[in-house]
């Protein structure tokens, strides 16, 4: 059900490449919602995906734009503003990749080359993200940038490898950019830290199909799935949260602040 929560506001959604990722479930509650959108990602992810079907659905133009550089964030402005006639109001950075966790290289056993790539790629570039948008005064007053990331940020994951470390990271950038932003034009920026999701990015990780069951059993409400997300956040993105910023908030069922649940310790009873 719609409820016109994000009516005559213009986005641009980062890193939907096919039906499963969160930005794709994103961009479809925001139309939904009201929104119109721009969206973008990496051309090599462009190539790979299937975001021209999401494009025709949404009625979006999808404009190429690799994190990394900034000139490439700098053209995906202008032309989304070019495009809206105006600025922006909110901002989806689903953005992350590793290539350490790719090649099944070990957290102590890093390539770091590859690490400062997961660096650049999942985590600065939400400051290049952001900074773009600032100096070029794009954002909207009262505006919304919201950053995915993982509780492995604040625990330890064994397989989740630097990516952990590029969340911790990417939820400081979140935290520091969200305060100047916050006194330049009242943009608000935050982090959803959201539940294991089956996503095509989330199935690389090793012994992530047996790591979704546990937290189901953990989570009192179970697992929030990519629709879910999707609707959370786009009360992150309307005018109901606008005093909410520089916050990492946890969308799981419960599972971040639940130290043991009934369903786990019988599973152990039974072992």
């Amino acid at each position: 059900m719609a409820h016109n929560l994000l009516k005559g506001k213009k986005g641009i959604i980062f890193g939907a490449l096919d039906e499963k990722s969160l930005a794709w479930r994103t961009a479809l509650r925001c139309v939904e919602e009201g929104a119109e959108i721009v969206l973008t990602n990496a051309p090599v992810a462009l190539r790979m995906g299937e975001i021209n079907k999401l494009a025709e659905i949404c009625k979006a133009p999808v404009i190429p734009a690799d994190v990394t550089i900034t000139d490439d964030l700098k053209n995906l402005f202008t032309k989304s503003m070019e495009h809206f006639g105006g600025k922006i109001d909110f901002v989806l950075h689903s953005v992350g990749m590793s290539l350490n966790v790719r090649k099944g290289r070990s957290y102590t056993d890093l390539d770091y080359d590859f690490s400062l790539k997961t660096l650049n790629i999942s985590a600065l570039s939400l400051h290049r993200v952001l900074q773009t948008a600032y100096q070029m005064d794009a954002i909207n007053d009262w505006g919304s940038v919201v950053a995915l990331t993982y509780i492995a940020a604040q625990r330890a994951f064994p397989d989740y490898s630097e990516m952990a470390d590029a969340k911790a990271m990417l939820e400081s950038v979140a935290r520091s950019f969200g305060y100047h932003y916050g006194i330049k034009n009242k943009v608000r920026v935050n982090t959803v830290s959201q539940s294991p999701t089956p996503t095509t990015a989330g199935s690389g990780v090793k012994g992530f199909g047996g790591f979704i069951g546990y937290a189901e059993k953990m989570s009192p409400l179970g697992n929030a799935s990519a629709d879910n997300c999707a609707d959370y956040l786009v009360t992150l993105f309307s005018d109901m949260t606008r005093m909410v910023t520089m916050q990492n908030l946890y969308h799981d069922g419960g599972f971040s602040f639940t130290g043991v649940s009934n369903a786990i310790m019988d599973a152990l009873d039974k072992e």
